[in-house]
């Protein structure tokens, strides 16, 4: 049943839908289960894109989302008959309050056809310029409608629930409809890539250093320096997504970034952000560096200027990454491993077998227990 009164966007919508605009990382990890996630992480390690293996999980997010735009506009007619008039004003006025909710202010952005990055460029993150923008936003899209009604016609019918609700349709609702629609496609779309990349480099990471035998340790936490890693260290630069303390004096850090061809100057950041030493327990350690991108774009130097840091480029493309950084330890450091020479025929079958006793949990930090990790290869999300 619709609110007797509007008080915030945020009424109108379901604790259902409102948990969909709020969705973390560990939030998806408890949404799909832990086997779904340890088949993502195995496709990757299989050289499978990780916005392949997530796509499927964005797309029924925003269909949700969508339809709950929908409700939410049924919701808010049954509520007041000029609630589509008003629309623009309500997200306004929400946008110029103090302390508010994740899903209020996001709600408001879409109505208004913004997205948080749209609200920080266009409006510079200034609340007395929202008024403006709404009069802006209300005469451009009256402009379009009244074109388009010239050209082709009123739009008339009727939306009706099964529920009872219904509204009339014309132009104006349905304006407003896609462009919120519209807006919070982009915003969850960018939302997710950042949730999902910040979820799996952690996961893809400490199970690869996980199958090539070494330690997870919490780097406040270090009482061993040899065979162990951590994941997330931050140095005088910038952060490193994994460190691995091979024997004293010796170190790798690891990079991982899901990075396309579409992408170089992200991928060329990368080279430069790290030092070749490390003071660690009153003990200097030299440190090597492996990046590790989805794609390296035809024509790129960015192999050329990570060995110029004495840094190592891995290609997730390739079907068997994991044994290309199994090599690259090999030629730096000694290391050796049942992957470094393993038939590539084979190196599917070990890497299911081995990531089965994972510890995915302590990686990311939440307490799942995996139901059923038989036949990994067939899990998909």
């Amino acid at each position: 049943m619709p609110p007797s009164r509007i008080e915030t966007l945020s009424d109108l919508l379901s604790a259902d839908s409102l948990a969909l605009l709020s969705s973390s990382g560990n939030a998806l990890v408890e949404q799909i289960g832990m086997d779904v996630v340890r088949g993502v992480v195995l496709d990757v390690l299989s050289g499978n894109n990780l916005r392949d293996a997530t796509e499927i999980l964005t797309r029924r997010r925003i269909v949700a989302l969508n339809l709950a735009m929908v409700t939410l506009f049924l919701r808010g007619l049954a509520v007041s008959d000029d609630f589509v008039q008003q629309l623009p004003f309500l997200a306004a006025d929400s946008l110029t309050r103090n302390q508010l909710s994740k899903s209020e202010r996001w709600l408001s952005y879409w109505v208004l056809g913004l997205t948080h990055k749209a609200f920080q460029n266009v409006l510079r993150d200034n609340p007395e310029r929202i008024a403006e923008y709404r009069d802006r936003y209300i005469q451009t899209c009256q402009d379009v409608i009244e074109s388009h009604t010239r050209k082709y016609g009123a739009l008339q019918g009727q939306i009706e629930l099964s529920s009872g609700l219904k509204a009339r349709v014309d132009w104006l609702l349905l304006t407003y409809l896609m462009n919120t629609v519209g807006s919070g496609t982009l915003a969850i779309r960018g939302s997710e890539k950042s949730t999902y990349g910040k979820l799996f480099e952690k996961l893809i990471l400490g199970t690869l250093l996980h199958i090539l035998g070494f330690k997870h340790i919490r780097e406040g936490e270090l009482e061993e320096y040899q065979n162990v890693f951590w994941l997330s260290s931050r140095g005088k630069k910038r952060e490193s997504d994994a460190t691995l303390l091979y024997k004293p004096g010796r170190a790798v850090r690891f990079d991982i970034g899901f990075i396309g061809r579409g992408n170089p100057e992200i991928s060329l950041d990368k080279v430069s952000r790290f030092e070749r030493h490390l003071e660690l327990n009153n003990q200097h350690w030299y440190v090597s560096t492996i990046i590790i991108v989805d794609t390296i774009s035809p024509g790129s130097n960015i192999v050329a200027l990570a060995h110029e840091i004495d840094g190592h480029i891995v290609q997730m493309s390739g079907a068997y990454w994991p044994q290309q950084v199994v090599r690259e330890l090999n030629r730096r450091l000694g290391f050796r491993h049942p992957l470094l020479d393993m038939d590539h025929s084979e190196i599917r079958n070990f890497l299911t077998e081995k990531i089965r006793d994972a510890p995915l949990e302590k990686f990311i930090g939440v307490d799942i227990n995996s139901k059923d990790n038989d036949d990994l290869s067939e899990k998909k999300p």
